[in-house]
């Protein structure tokens, strides 16, 4: 049967590609995906033919991948991060009854939230939530509600797509929101370029996250109330004796 392989690739270094993500990437003969990402491979995998699209192409991608497997190729879509965690694994499988003859295979890889985590320290040491702040897919009212009651019930929240040159101040509106019911001194962290050249992070409280720039290559942690910061790193406790 011809394969399709969904391939999660985590911050797009080699050093977080799993065993099963560089497995599928030598077994297929075409990657497949955004420019940026697919950019990223080149060095480790340039005997590949690649396939890309720019930003809105995701559903042109897609459906490229599947006819190139149809025809008889193996071929790898690659998302960054985790293929299911707002990749490419959804709407692939959405597609996938206009093709029976392909096997749809999804690789898991290493999403923002746990590399960038683990430069922070243990911010998600217990219960969380991801929250995206792009509203190019949904709404910005439901994105509001979603904060708000990710704020009341106390999670630690992780925020994707914070900022981009459309939406300069998504963070300064996600942060006054959380405000709320947060206190301005709720410790938070800051990730920026997981994985690749530039890398960085800080941790900061709440009220300073709220005037800090970022894009979209910065990925943001908002502790909960138990969330603390332990020799210069962000940690919130389940509840261990220590």
């Amino acid at each position: 049967m011809a394969e399709l392989y969904v391939v999660g690739i985590g911050p797009g270094n080699a050093e977080n590609l799993t065993g099963a993500a560089r497995a599928a990437l030598e077994k297929a003969s075409l990657l497949c995906g955004y420019t940026v990402y697919a950019d990223l491979l080149r060095p480790m995998y340039p005997e590949k033919e690649y396939y890309t699209t720019g930003m809105t192409g995701e559903i042109e991608r897609c459906r490229r991948c599947l006819e190139r497997a149809a025809a008889g190729e193996t071929v790898a879509l690659v998302c960054s991060g985790d293929a299911g965690v707002y990749g490419m694994a959804g709407p692939v499988l959405a597609l996938k009854p206009e093709y029976p003859g392909v096997s749809v295979t999804v690789i898991p890889g290493v999403t923002a939230a746990l590399s960038g985590g683990a430069l922070l320290g243990a911010p998600l040491g217990h219960d969380f939530c991801v929250i995206s702040l792009s509203d190019r897919l949904t709404d910005w009212a439901l994105i509001e509600k979603r904060l708000r009651l990710a704020a009341q019930g106390d999670f630690a929240i992780c925020l994707y797509n914070p900022a981009s040159r459309h939406r300069q101040d998504y963070l300064q509106r996600a942060c006054d929101i959380l405000l709320t019911e947060k206190g301005g001194d709720t410790v938070c962290g800051l990730v920026r370029q997981v994985g690749r050249e530039g890398e960085s992070w800080q941790i900061l409280d709440l009220k300073t996250l709220r005037d800090t720039r970022a894009d979209m290559f910065t990925t943001v942690f908002i502790g909960s109330s138990q969330t603390l910061e332990i020799g210069g790193r962000m940690v919130t406790p389940r509840g261990y004796r220590v």
